[in-house]
């Protein structure tokens, strides 16, 4: 490991490692000097082009819409959730992190019936757990799932979760949002009836708004359903129809930002491409990390291309704080820990970032651990049994499920 002074970017400008807000493309950025009027005709047409093209990054097989809604993700979420599943409906969220006890919340909140399973922060919910959840209580009617559960950095299997829904006679609402893009998520592979992302994530685009893809059967049924006016998927999407506008005030800098994003997408190599860009910035990364001792929360089956969180050193003079100011200083804003156990810190794989910037990153980690005295990345032996345990106990379900 090298010792010695803390440099800041050359640039000056900081390299977002975190599962959005992103590093963006300059032309992305540049998009956004233009004003738009929101109920022109020409804004009209690019609200169209950015529904058409997300449609086909999804795969249409003509059943599907995409309804953009303003806000950060989580309004999607709660606007699908909210609008397309039925006052009457019972919910199984799926939850191991943040975002799937978020959809419990949201559920929670607007007095809607569900159940949770709760795997903690190592473990993904398997198929065959979620078949024998659905087969016992016959009053669940959908199952809602997050797709990349960033917390962790775990990315759930998702066709065996849409398999046992689908054969239970269920439906599944997926939260996408930091995953489509650059996951595939088509109709073909999984069925469900609804999904989210947001501009801000794989599609490298800024914050400003979200979307939903969803069934238009299922959209269509869901007249009156909403609990909030500005959350109500229906009317936006009917409204859209008709008129080609968004119900309120559109982010008009954000959707030309995120038009240029979607050609960069294309241009790129689309869904396939920008998955094995990240999928090796997070191989260059981990390899890198652990060479500095430091190690993954999760094993490696569950590790997704998103995000990687790493368990903080046992070393007594590691502070995250100063971390992560050192690693700023050098130019990378990394991403506090987000669980309920573990002492980590995340590093996101996503973004205008290729294997060149990851080697760089564990560069300055190493940089940052010498400016603080610590001589490995190494966390608690605690730490790794415990992942060893859990991992253990998901092998023995594993087992038992398949007698």
């Amino acid at each position: 490991m090298t010792t010695g002074r803390i440099l800041p970017p050359p640039s000056g400008e900081p390299c977002l490692l975190t599962p959005g807000p992103l590093t963006t493309a300059h032309s992305v950025k540049e998009a956004m000097l233009r004003d738009w009027g929101s109920w022109d005709g020409d804004f009209r047409a690019m609200t169209a082009r950015l529904r058409r093209e997300l449609l086909q990054i999804a795969e249409d097989d003509g059943s599907l819409d995409c309804v953009p809604m303003q806000g950060s993700g989580t309004f999607c979420v709660e606007a699908m959730l909210g609008s397309l599943i039925p006052h009457d409906g019972r919910t199984l969220v799926l939850s191991n992190g943040a975002y799937g006890q978020r959809m419990a919340a949201i559920l929670a909140r607007m007095g809607r019936a569900h159940v949770v399973l709760d795997k903690g922060d190592y473990l993904p919910p398997r198929g065959a757990q979620v078949a024998q959840i659905l087969a016992r209580d016959t009053t669940i009617t959908d199952v809602a799932v997050v797709h990349c559960e960033t917390s962790s950095g775990i990315l759930n299997p998702l066709r065996e979760i849409s398999d046992a829904a689908r054969a239970a006679g269920r439906r599944l609402w997926i939260d996408s949002m930091s995953a489509f893009g650059a996951l595939p998520l088509t109709p073909a592979e999984i069925t469900f009836e609804g999904f989210v992302s947001s501009a801000n994530k794989c599609i490298e685009g800024v914050p400003g708004f979200g979307f939903v893809i969803a069934r238009k059967e299922a959209l269509a049924r869901a007249r009156g359903n909403a609990h909030s006016l500005s959350l109500d998927l229906h009317d936006q999407w009917d409204y859209m129809n008709r008129t080609g506008q968004w119900r309120f005030t559109p982010p008009t800098h954000v959707v030309a930002a995120f038009l240029r994003a979607l050609k960069l997408h294309r241009e790129e190599g689309g869904v396939k491409a920008r998955a094995a860009r990240y999928a090796h910035n997070r191989d260059v990364l981990v390899a890198g990390m652990r060479a500095l001792g430091f190690e993954t929360l999760l094993s490696e089956a569950w590790l997704s291309p998103i995000i990687v969180t790493f368990f903080a050193p046992a070393h007594p003079a590691f502070d995250f704080q100063r971390f992560y100011d050192l690693m700023k200083q050098q130019g990378f804003i990394i991403y506090p820990g987000k669980l309920t156990r573990a002492n980590s810190f995340r590093i996101g794989c996503i973004g205008q970032v290729d294997a060149h910037v990851m080697r760089q990153v564990t560069r300055a980690a190493a940089e940052a651990l010498a400016a603080m005295g610590v001589p490995s990345g190494a966390p608690s032996p605690e730490a790794l049994q415990e992942r060893k345990r859990l991992s253990d106990c998901e092998r023995s379900e594993e087992q038992i499920s398949t007698h």
